[in-house]
């Protein structure tokens, strides 16, 4: 790759986390106008070089030089004053402000008087939105708005600092097509301002799409830089996980059984409207016993509403139509209801839904199952130790000591947890809302693998994902969701990308070539 001016370079940066090494000597370039894509498993050291870019992270070893001048940050206030703004995986929104106050929050905009404009601060946030693809109302509490909205907000928060340098992380992983095609556009019109964008993404297809060079950490470690058009997406994967990647999609070799589950006509309505959010208004659908049912649909088709209900987080309100799980009727009004049936559930956004971050690695995979480890309100602590190895060896969970707050793993070692809670349960059904969300290639991979594993066991899964590929390669069969309701299902066997996504936009012709909703 031809050395190219830098506007950001950090020399020899080193950066430990008790006996954890998550970055050593690293040497990494940034130019204007140059969009340079970060590559690695999650844990590979990407988010602590870039936390260490933006101020986030202080204490370090090694240089950082802007224009050629060093610099050293006390947080990221200094990282923004020098024209730094990173937009993290996990979201940093404030849910009982509206979309307006997080965008400038800690930098309101005033009046004369001293007063907050927040005429202004609207109006200026809404040329933010749309500017970034999204049409919301800025006066929302962001807490109303779906994860994919969130996402397009802290997208317009980044822009509005005017940086010359923008660290994106994973800032497609809870978007549609179209809203990723959007966020290109706006990438190419900062290229062209000058500004320099770090992206770090596990979607190869976005890297060869939007990036000028691309820079693989494996262990804390440069092992590779190239130009990511050049590379097939095998060899890339190799480079990040340190050895071949045959298959991503692992396929049940076992026939699937009796119906599982059943849900007929099934409609929610709240007491309370839920501003951006689409519950179920009539949807019916199986799953059998070892079968992989995907759903597909845009941002709000009702996906997580439905997955929410069938688990008895569904808010208070009326609801008609029937659930029938092995045979019987049930009405779960809350998750300890569901589990008890033998229903789990790995919601989508795993840091405010899925994990309790500052209670530790054990705590977090045991609490769903406490009741098989004691007896008379006694916690059997070596029961727990035992069950929660054995879940971190099947899941392949990278962690220092059982004891650690598990908001100090990787992204994707906490979405393991998540599945290793819901596994110590032994769900008969499993629901699953984006899975893969923020989670790199190899992660990917092996939860594909425990996916087949499951179904071989007679588990059967219920999937919303937004990845087609991902529907098409792991799922037996994909129903298509759109306004709350079920408007086709394709067998995966016959059916590809175009079909799913034809349907879930209301395109007549998928039915024509479908024969029909099933």
């Amino acid at each position: 790759m031809a050395e190219v001016a830098a506007l950001v370079r950090m020399t020899r940066i080193g950066k430990r986390y008790g006996g954890v090494q998550a970055c050593r000597e690293v040497d990494f370039a940034l130019g204007a106008g140059e969009v340079h894509a970060l590559l690695g498993e999650n844990g590979a050291g990407k988010s602590t070089l870039m936390k260490i870019l933006s101020g986030d992270v202080t204490d370090y070893d090694g240089e950082i030089r802007i224009n050629d001048q060093p610099v050293g940050f006390g947080g990221p206030t200094d990282a923004q004053a020098a024209g730094i703004a990173m937009i993290h995986q996990e979201l940093d929104l404030v849910p009982g402000l509206s979309v307006a106050d997080n965008i400038f929050l800690g930098r309101e905009l005033r009046t004369p008087w001293r007063t907050v404009d927040r005429r202004r601060m609207d109006r200026e946030a809404r040329a933010l939105l749309e500017r970034s693809g999204v049409d919301l109302d800025p006066r929302r509490p962001v807490g109303e708005l779906r994860v994919g909205e969130q996402q397009l907000v802290t997208i317009a928060k980044a822009i509005s600092l005017d940086a010359r340098v923008l660290i994106m992380d994973e800032p497609t992983s809870a978007l549609t097509t179209s809203e990723v095609e959007r966020l290109f556009v706006v990438i190419r019109e900062l290229r062209r301002a000058g500004v320099g964008i770090v992206y770090i993404s596990h979607r190869m297809e976005e890297i060869a799409q939007v990036a000028d060079r691309a820079t693989v950490l494996r262990n804390g470690q440069i092992v590779s830089s190239f130009d990511p058009r050049k590379l097939s997406t095998a060899e890339v994967v190799e480079a990040m996980v340190g050895r071949p990647v045959q298959t991503m999609f692992t396929t049940p070799d076992s026939a699937t059984g009796d119906e599982l589950l059943r849900v007929e006509d099934l409609v929610v309505r709240p007491r309370r409207p839920r501003p951006g959010r689409r519950d179920p208004e009539g949807i019916s659908l199986t799953v059998r016993a070892g079968e992989i049912v995907g759903l597909a649909g845009l941002l709000g088709a009702g996906r997580t509403e439905l997955l929410e209900t069938l688990y008895g987080v569904a808010p208070a309100g009326a609801r008609s139509g029937r659930i029938v799980l092995q045979g019987q009727e049930i009405r779960p009004r809350t998750p300890r209801q569901a589990l008890a049936r033998g229903i789990g559930f790995v919601p989508e956004d795993r840091r405010t839904s899925g994990l309790v971050l500052f209670h530790s690695i054990l705590a977090n995979t045991v609490v769903s199952s406490l009741p098989a480890y004691g007896r008379l309100g006694v916690i059997a602590r070596r029961m727990e130790r035992s069950a929660s190895v054995r879940m971190a060896d099947r899941l392949r969970l990278k962690f220092g000591r059982l004891q650690d707050e598990v908001g100090t793993l990787s992204g994707g070692n906490q979405q393991k947890v998540v599945f290793g809670r819901m596994l110590l349960t032994e769900p008969k059904l499993l629901l699953l809302d984006e899975p893969t969300r923020g989670v790199d290639i190899g992660a990917k991979a092996e939860i594909y693998r425990l996916l087949g594993e499951l179904a071989g066991q007679g588990i059967g899964v219920l999937l919303a994902s937004s990845e087609l590929p991902e529907l098409i390669g792991v799922c037996d069969r994909v129903v298509v969701l759109r306004d709350g309701r079920d408007v086709a299902s394709f067998s995966t066997a016959d059916s590809g990308e175009g079909d799913l996504l034809a349907a879930a936009m209301g395109e007549s012709a998928v039915f024509e070539e479908a024969g029909g909703p099933q």
